[in-house]
């Protein structure tokens, strides 16, 4: 016999059944299913109600809080989005045990994680805490990912004063530092800016190789290169073969190539040997200037000297063959490269699919995509957004839902953006019991739809009348927070 809430719940499932699937989904503390512990700790910390609600679930899991795991926990918390709050709490919670230190990686992936979120104020708290118990894990890569995350959505002048702060905490306020300092501003500002605050600070720091490498590697100006270089000289640091790439690389981009080989020569001059990176810039370079065999003949020297190409060597290849319309010879080099032992990637086929997509060749694309997946090689979020545009053009509904159902059965590709072009797809031709089982598929995989796309399926089953089918699908939106109705 059953109880009074079984029997309830049980009427419940049979009335509602995707709706209990995903209720049981997303709000179970673990899942009987696995006995994996990590995802015991995530489910817990994900469903906690508060923090004295999670400690009390964690300590009746069983579980051993160790450092691997702790570790393992906060990394699927990094790539899930779970709530960062929650997960602050865990931190503090298995940080305060007697005798218990954090790994770097912990604090790193938690500072990372507080950041994303904007709780600046919490990254300083934590900061703090960590200097007074193990000060040794702050680390200049720390300082990087802390100014990472603050140089997104703050200035310049606010990321250098945030990189002041750390002088109180790092062990070390030395070079590797300031190269972090550095690197973030190449990569979340300009090299503007980064050329701007090395010229202010250098005299409080020793510049080393890494800082000028840093600051070489994102010039796009020969000139300004080229004027970086003879300070390097200048202040006695010798150029290693990094130096020299990024030198040949700027040349290359701006298509000045025989100064790129006079670099070259200057290497061996030096004794430093090419590599395979200084043969790429090459090859990409000559692609620039409208010699694609030439470059290709660089391939056979690269082997030559002792060199031998890899898959973004024969990428650079490719692409000028594909940039030239001679897709012949661009198909014989990724032969080549795989009869060499190479496996080709997503950027690859990528150079491939540019052109057909440009050219609306729907055809050469849908067959390259047949061999792609037939040599186990998965599309990336480019390679699939080449492909459902392609078809959204031509009106193909069965080769996106061909691509769709490969992307949730392989788990590859960006849910979020081909779902919105699908969707546009099938409510267009009226297939709206497809879009609502991709809907469902994507909720299940816990990926939100767009509210765009869910207000446009929405539309078109109010006209249908469909009114368990838009019940189901207005509460699975639900379970990912408000849904705006403009």
């Amino acid at each position: 016999m059953m109880t009074a809430t079984q029997s309830r719940t049980f009427r419940y499932a049979l009335q509602n059944p995707n709706l209990f699937i995903s209720r049981l989904f997303f709000c179970s503390e673990t899942n009987p299913a696995t006995n994996d512990p990590v995802d015991t700790v995530f489910r817990i910390i994900s469903s906690s109600t508060s923090s004295k609600n999670m400690k009390q679930s964690l300590k009746s899991s069983g579980v051993f809080l160790s450092n691997d795991l702790i570790d393992k926990v906060l990394k699927r918390v990094r790539f899930s989005h779970a709530n960062p709050l929650q997960t602050l709490d865990f931190f503090n919670y298995t940080g305060n045990r007697k005798g218990f230190y954090h790994t770097p990686f912990s604090l790193d992936t938690i500072l990372y994680i507080l950041g994303r979120s904007r709780m600046f104020e919490k990254i300083w708290d934590v900061l703090v805490d960590t200097k007074f118990k193990d000060r040794n894990l702050i680390t200049p890569r720390t300082v990087m990912v802390v100014l990472a995350r603050i140089a997104k959505v703050c200035s310049v002048r606010q990321t250098v004063e945030s990189f002041r702060k750390f002088k109180k905490l790092v062990p070390e306020f030395d070079t590797n530092c300031f190269n972090a300092l550095l690197r973030t501003l190449c990569q979340e500002k300009s090299m503007a800016d980064a050329r701007n605050v090395y010229h202010s600070l250098k005299h409080s720091f020793r510049p080393n190789l890494q800082t000028f490498n840093i600051l070489l590697s994102g010039w796009k100006s020969c000139e300004e290169a080229e004027g970086f270089f003879e300070e390097m000289r200048e202040m006695g640091v010798k150029p290693d073969v990094v130096s020299y790439n990024c030198l040949v690389d700027v040349y290359c981009k701006g298509r000045e190539i025989e100064k790129a080989f006079k670099v070259v020569a200057k290497m061996r001059d030096e004794d430093i040997q090419p590599d395979v990176i200084t043969y790429t810039s090459i090859i990409g370079g000559l692609g620039l200037v409208g010699q694609p065999d030439k470059a290709r003949d660089v391939l056979k020297e690269m082997k030559e000297d002792g060199c031998y190409p890899d898959v973004a060597a024969y990428n650079a290849a490719i692409r000028n063959f594909c940039i030239a319309k001679r897709l012949g010879v661009a198909y014989s080099l990724m032969d080549e490269m795989v009869s060499k032992g190479l496996n080709a990637n997503a950027t690859t086929y990528n150079l491939f699919f540019r052109v057909f997509y440009w050219s609306n060749d729907l055809t050469s694309s849908w067959n390259l995509y047949g061999r792609m997946m037939e040599t186990g090689c998965l599309p990336n979020t480019q390679s699939c957004m080449f492909l459902i545009r392609l078809f959204r053009r031509q009106e193909k509904v069965e080769m996106a839902l061909q691509l769709w159902n490969d992307m949730v059965e392989k788990g590859f590709g960006s849910y979020v953006l081909v779902s919105d072009v699908l969707f546009d797809l099938l409510c267009d031709a009226g297939k709206l019991m497809e879009a609502e089982r991709c809907f469902l598929q994507m909720v299940e995989k816990g990926q939100k739809p767009s509210n765009v796309s869910y207000r446009r399926i929405k539309v078109l089953m109010e006209l249908a009348n469909k009114q368990d089918s838009l019940h189901i699908l207005s509460e699975k939106m639900a379970l990912f927070g408000p849904v705006r109705t403009s």
